[in-house]
């Protein structure tokens, strides 16, 4: 990665917002968000899908951190932003889980719009090598384009809406299976029933071991049914005493985070990043330092297994 991703000093990052794609037939157009270090060339590309609720402007510990990393970061506001307020009535909410994952398709076919709209970014970004990421139903979200896919009433696989230009994910807080859902969550969201028996390109999946999700009649470990149940290169972090926020990814000082733990986010950051550019651009160096960081700590934040 040339100058990109330099250790010696902070890497300037330039950001755009609000960058507009046209979207018929949502009701409003897409707003999106562009960051990406201000030098280097070739740079992989990482769509961030929030979760409930946020927006582009969120989840800066993750976005800033992979721009200062190399990677260009596009980060779509769905429609149930709180920044939208689209009220609970509106037609479109029960369909908001497929908008969402339209979203995301919508700003892969836009990635030259959105080359063009960030000043002095066209011409530096490699679309050959996409990764997904995502935090709680944003996480759901995106898995759908690793390959996820949505059981109906009797159990059989939905609609395929994978990516092939989809390269890999990091997938944050992924709900688990559907028959662990709540009664309550099985009756009004009929989308968070997964199949991940074709999820197959590389992700790195994390969980925390104090996640106790309301919607599951489970404990912490439906979140690791995303690894446990899909096939090839995976990688699963637990993060020890981590709640749904993961350490407080959605944000610094946001209010939803219930477990903040600076160490914890800087955790994640170091190793989706050496992740991602192992599973994007091959370079292993960096994800094998990663790992063997964590493991030969002396007060380790959580466990890391890979298959």
């Amino acid at each position: 990665m040339s100058d990109s991703n330099t250790t010696t000093a902070p890497t300037a990052v330039i950001s755009a917002k609000p960058v507009v794609l046209p979207a018929p037939g949502r009701g409003e157009d897409l707003q999106v968000r562009v960051s990406a270090p201000a030098t280097g060339r070739d740079l992989p590309v990482i769509v961030l899908s929030h979760g409930y609720g946020s927006s582009m402007n969120g989840y800066a510990p993750l976005a800033d951190h992979w721009a200062a990393g190399g990677f260009v970061v596009v980060q779509p506001t769905h429609l149930d932003s709180r920044t939208l307020a689209v009220p609970a009535e509106d037609p479109r909410t029960p369909r908001i889980w497929r908008f969402r994952i339209e979203d995301i398709t919508r700003v892969l076919d836009g990635l030259g719009v959105l080359e063009a709209a960030v000043p002095g970014l066209a011409g530096r970004v490699d679309r050959d090598r996409v990764a997904v990421a995502g935090h709680s139903w944003g996480a759901q979200t995106v898995s759908t384009l690793l390959g996820a896919r949505v059981l109906d009433g009797d159990g059989t696989p939905g609609e395929d809406m994978s990516d092939p230009r989809v390269k890999a994910g990091v997938l944050l807080a992924l709900t688990g299976l559907g028959d662990s859902l709540t009664p309550f969550a099985a009756e009004h969201f009929p989308f968070m029933k997964p199949s991940f028996d074709t999820m197959t390109p590389p992700a790195l999946i994390v969980a925390g071991d104090n996640d106790q999700s309301h919607l599951s009649t489970r404990g912490p470990d439906w979140f690791t049914d995303p690894y446990t149940h899909s096939p090839g290169a995976k990688s699963l972090l637990t993060l020890f005493g981590a709640e749904h926020s993961l350490g407080g990814v959605s944000g610094h000082e946001v209010a939803e985070t219930t477990d903040e733990n600076p160490a914890r986010v800087a955790l994640i950051q170091q190793l989706s990043t050496a992740f991602l550019h192992s599973a994007l651009g091959g370079e292993d160096a960096g994800w094998k330092a990663a790992v063997t960081a964590l493991e030969d700590a002396p007060d380790p934040l959580g466990t890391l297994q890979s298959k």
